[in-house]
């Protein structure tokens, strides 16, 4: 059974801020660090659970002229940030199932309907994806394989029923970043809504794997 991932504030924003190019957001109220940590103990296994996670971390009741100051927030939600065993069977597109790759996307995401149905971060700049195209139970994490492009690697909810939270993956992600609770969708949403009056309408996403920070920060 895949250990759950324990992470605070602290190990993410040291990790985020000793790699070369990646931001880590501190000035101002809502400044977004939206991280999705992808769960290393399960290594290339198809899971089918939502066995990673995405966190929050930002402040509040900074100074207005200068940013600084307030008080730091930290969330983390159960998500998956695989394809579902359904999708890996069933690919597609003829290349493979896509599996983002590890990075940081920087204004890569933004507030829109996700099929259509309802608010949700909708893919807007390239990203970068594996392709795994064997049908099999491993996730090929191939270089050869890597694409970069619009693919609609989203971050959205799995039920949409309120109090309620998924537990198989199954069809909800074929690529997705996905949050398996209803409530917490709600939170990180409403959280989300309240970063774009302030900032815009623009998210950076960043996908990290565990062991880069567990084995570095505990």
């Amino acid at each position: 059974m895949t250990k759950p991932i324990k992470v605070t504030k602290e190990q993410i924003e040291q990790t985020i801020k000793q790699m070369t190019n990646y931001s880590w957001f501190e000035k101002g109220d809502y400044n977004l660090n939206i991280i999705g940590i992808r769960n290393s103990e399960s290594g290339t296994e198809v899971t089918n659970k939502f066995d990673d996670k995405i966190t929050l971390s930002y402040k509040t009741g900074t100074d207005p002229k200068t940013g600084e100051g307030g008080t730091w927030h930290f969330h983390c939600y159960d998500c998956t940030t695989d394809p579902g065993t359904h999708w890996v069977e069933n690919i597609m597109r003829k290349d493979g199932v896509a599996i983002l790759k590890p990075g940081q996307y920087k204004g890569s995401h933004i507030i829109r309907k996700h099929q259509g149905r309802y608010e949700a971060l909708g893919q807007d700049r390239p990203v970068s994806v594996y392709r795994d195209d064997n049908r099999d139970q491993w996730y090929n994490l191939h270089e050869e394989s890597v694409q970069t492009g619009l693919f609609g690697i989203n971050i959205h909810r799995a039920t949409k029923y309120a109090n309620k939270k998924s537990t198989q993956v199954d069809k909800w992600s074929a690529g997705c970043q996905v949050i398996a609770a209803n409530n917490d969708w709600k939170e990180f949403m409403s959280i989300c809504r309240k970063a774009r009056n302030t900032w815009g309408n623009r998210f950076t996403y960043t996908l990290l794997n565990s062991n880069k920070i567990l084995t570095s920060w505990l």
